[in-house]
Order: structure tokens, then sequence, then C-alpha cells
């Protein structure tokens, strides 16, 4: 599950940062998480209100620091974002299998 927080660094973005490692670490789920601080980056996603939340590519959230249950939620097995990241290759075609 590749997650993006996308933010110019202010006190909201790094909380929600560490709010999606750390649910992340206690559900035991493997996340590859960055934080987007460019500009552009950040237009160029659609988010207008940082912080921005992308997992795999769609934008889950925006605007305020996420409430630690959204956050569950993304991370649960049976969250609609599970779809993108499962199947036999993986998620590489979002969530389509390859054979």
């Amino acid at each position: 599950m590749d997650i993006k927080v996308l933010g110019t660094g202010c006190a909201n973005c790094r909380s929600t940062l560490a709010l999606i490692d750390q649910v992340s670490r206690e559900k035991g789920v493997s996340v590859s998480l960055t934080k987007v601080e460019d500009i552009q980056d950040i237009t160029r996603s659609g988010i207008l209100s940082t912080p921005g939340v992308m997992i795999d590519g769609l934008v889950v959230h925006s605007g305020g620091v996420p409430s630690r249950a959204k956050v569950e939620q993304w991370l649960s097995p049976d969250s609609p974002l599970a779809a993108t990241t499962s199947g036999c290759c993986g998620g590489g075609a979002k969530g389509k299998c390859c054979g």
C-alpha cells in the first residue's frame, strides 16, 4: 500500500504522517509512507487543502488531520482500498489479476 501525505510541512501534515505511521505499525500493515512537500506536486494531485492523503494514487482525504478511526478504516483488510493492493500480483494493476 503506497501512502503519500501531501503538505508543505505544517504541524497538521507532520501529525497526519505520524498518525498513519503509528496505526500501520499497530495493525501490522506494511505501507510505503512518503511525505510530498513540493507545491507543484501537491497541486497536480488535485488537493487544494492540506494535509492531503493519497493511497495507491487515489485522494482519500484533504484538509485537516484525519481521525484515528478514519486511518484505521483505510488500513483495515475489509476496506475498499485493500482491493487495490491485493490479488495475485500485489495489485500492480489496481487490484486486477495479471493472469
